[in-house]
């Protein structure tokens, strides 16, 4: 970082400007529509619009599609350093993600594209154009109905500082190197993630000689209560509410992240420490039955949408094992509804679970715990 400080100080001293893509270019201009159908194994490189937002990154340098001349009337093409902006979108969020092609070929951009040429570092804009502000920008001046719809101008308004390109190039390469990091880093977790999920199965999968026995027979399930999202407070009475299992905590966790008045509290069904909260409901069969177990030092207020289940066995061997495989076909079973799944928690007592001794059960559940923190550190 020194160095770029160095050469903003020596070709920057009175600051960077800023310069719309309009008057950073040399042409913008539309696409030409490609069908999926029109999609070719080989032939002449191309982007359809979609693959902005699927396939490429910050920049890329290789189209995963090709298509034929006879295929589109009238073909528009891009070439190394232009920049690529996808005009359609689902989401205000998404609309106008750009990608900056840095390949060799003369390639086909497809319908619903806006290509920006230019004589600045691809790169840089392309990561100038991802930042917050510019995203920012990207969400003014579109038509919404069930799509979201950018234009040539709105892509021109759009401001962004512009160094000299020797500026342009160090930035460039800096953030190159974290892109880079990052990737390792990714793929890193994903090889931990995996070997996590085939030693925890084959962890939690026994002989016949290990006895076989219902949810019912060693644990006690009860529905939660019915405070809301509304009811939270800064302080108060700690709870759990169903839709944080699916997307703020893991297996277990001694404290929560929000809290409802004690008045409330005092309304509603609570979780004894120790005991598993698993929401029933979710948008998926994957994600329903997910569960976290209540490790804090007192009791803590339940949401609906859930089951509480209190065990005299190991609680967190339990929430273990209701990520496996063999638990998945089992509340397959019991899963019902269509856009959103549902599984009722009384019939969670015939789940069927192979249950070891409770010291092996510990013995699973440190080996589980150290995976666990390696995939979540």
């Amino acid at each position: 970082m020194s160095r770029l400080n160095d050469l903003i100080n020596e070709y920057c001293p009175d600051g960077v400007e800023y310069k719309t893509i309009g008057e950073l270019s040399t042409y913008i201009y539309r696409g030409s529509g490609i069908k999926r159908d029109e999609v070719t194994e080989a032939g002449i490189p191309c982007v359809r619009y979609g693959e902005i937002y699927t396939t490429y990154g910050v920049w890329f340098d290789e189209c995963i599609s090709h298509t034929t001349l006879d295929k589109v009337k009238s073909p528009k093409y891009f070439e190394h350093g232009d920049l690529l902006f996808a005009i359609t979108g689902e989401s205000v969020e998404d609309i106008a993600k750009s990608t900056a092609y840095i390949g060799n070929e003369k390639c086909m951009a497809g319908g619903d594209i806006v290509v920006v040429k230019h004589k600045q570092n691809p790169k840089y804009l392309a990561y100038a154009l991802a930042t917050t502000d510019a995203r920012r920008q990207k969400s003014a001046g579109k038509v919404k109905s069930k799509v979201v719809h950018s234009s040539v101008p709105s892509i021109a308004a759009i401001e962004i500082p512009l160094p000299p390109l020797t500026v342009q190039e160090e930035i460039a390469r800096i953030l190159d190197l974290f892109t880079s990091l990052t990737a390792e880093l990714e793929a890193e977790l994903e090889a931990r993630k995996k070997q996590y999920s085939y030693y925890r199965d084959e962890l939690l999968t026994f002989t016949d000689d290990v006895p076989r026995v219902a949810l019912g027979e060693i644990a006690e399930i009860s529905r939660g209560g019915n405070f809301q999202k509304k009811d939270f407070t800064p302080s108060g009475f700690p709870c759990i509410h169903y839709g944080q299992i699916y997307t703020k905590y893991g297996v277990y966790t001694r404290e929560t992240i929000t809290y409802i008045s004690d008045e409330c509290a005092a309304r509603q069904k609570k979780a004894k420490p120790d005991d598993i909260i698993m929401a029933v409901t979710s948008e998926n069969l994957q994600d329903v039955c997910k569960c976290v177990v209540w490790q804090g030092s007192s009791d803590c207020a339940v949401s609906g949408h859930t089951a509480i289940i209190h065990t005299n066995q190991n609680a967190k061997f339990l929430a273990y094992y209701f990520q496996t495989n063999d638990f998945f076909d089992q509340k397959r079973k019991l899963a019902h509804g269509t856009k959103v799944i549902e599984v009722t928690p009384d019939r969670l007592l015939d789940i069927q679970i192979s249950l070891p001794s409770l010291p092996e059960q510990q013995r699973i559940v440190s080996i589980l715990d150290r995976f666990d923190a390696l995939c979540n550190d």
